[in-house]
């Protein structure tokens, strides 16, 4: 590792308010399976994703087991959830720049993989697992708690979205049929499976989702369909086909 990098990594661990002394096993959280492969590296980021992915499970779910002592489990999992979730990950990612920190190919670079929501929160994870290994577990419960803290605030006293339930609350409201979802592309490794959902009413697509479950991708998806069709934009999309069986009288 050169000056340089040493000096990035130095700055991001200032960032996290850590004592880290494996700047290595922080740089290869940081080392996307592109430039790994570009550069001949024997090793990438994923293995890392898959350790942080468990451990910040376990962190949430133990913070929010705390901070809500009268939840019921089923409330505790839609909360866990919608923290732990891709965007939620990648927003927190951005807030500590780690986009910035990613060791790209070239390929992704000009794809824009620095901002690529899902390479941040699997970034984010791989930091975690990295920082499990270095610090240990005490230390990265702290670091979720500073991380989350106002999330889990913005959550606290009012229900955990459920774009689905709200999408279908909204169409039928309006006396139409409900809306159906398919998975329209699946990719990544066994352990970071990617998949694309789209939401359609009858055979017109509303909009498409991504997530790293098929219920999360089904739920960007409803996400972004809610919003547009709430900003008016596409009600069209209910409507252009629709067919009045009077006109057949």
């Amino acid at each position: 590792m050169d000056a340089d990098r040493r000096r990035k990594l130095e700055l991001l661990v200032h960032k996290l308010g850590l004592q880290v002394r494996d700047l290595e096993l922080l740089d290869l959280a940081l080392t996307h399976p592109t430039y790994a492969f570009e550069h001949n590296l024997p090793a990438h980021n994923q293995r890392l994703e898959f350790l942080g992915d468990a451990v910040l499970g376990l962190a949430v779910a133990e913070y929010l087991f705390q901070e809500f002592p009268s939840l019921p489990e089923g409330d505790l999992t839609r909360l866990r959830a919608a923290l732990v979730c891709e965007a939620s990950l990648a927003r927190t990612a951005e807030v500590l720049g780690l986009g910035e920190f990613l060791l790209l190919g070239h390929g992704e670079e000009q794809g824009g993989g620095r901002h690529r929501p899902s390479n941040l929160a699997d970034a984010l994870e791989a930091v975690i697992g990295s920082l499990y290994l270095s610090v240990g577990l005490p230390e990265v419960k702290r670091l979720v708690r500073r991380l989350f803290g106002e999330r889990i605030k913005e959550l606290d006293g009012r229900r955990v979205v459920d774009f689905k339930t709200r999408l279908q609350e909204w169409v039928q409201k309006r006396g139409t049929e409900n809306v159906n979802y398919k998975i329209l592309d699946q990719w990544g490794p066994d352990h970071a499976k990617q998949f694309r959902a789209g939401v359609f009413y009858r055979t017109k697509l509303l909009a498409t989702g991504e997530g790293r479950s098929k219920k999360e991708a089904e739920q960007e998806a409803a996400r972004a369909a809610l919003s547009r069709l709430q900003a008016g934009e596409e009600i069209s999309l209910l409507l252009a086909d629709y067919h009045d069986p009077r006109k057949d009288l």
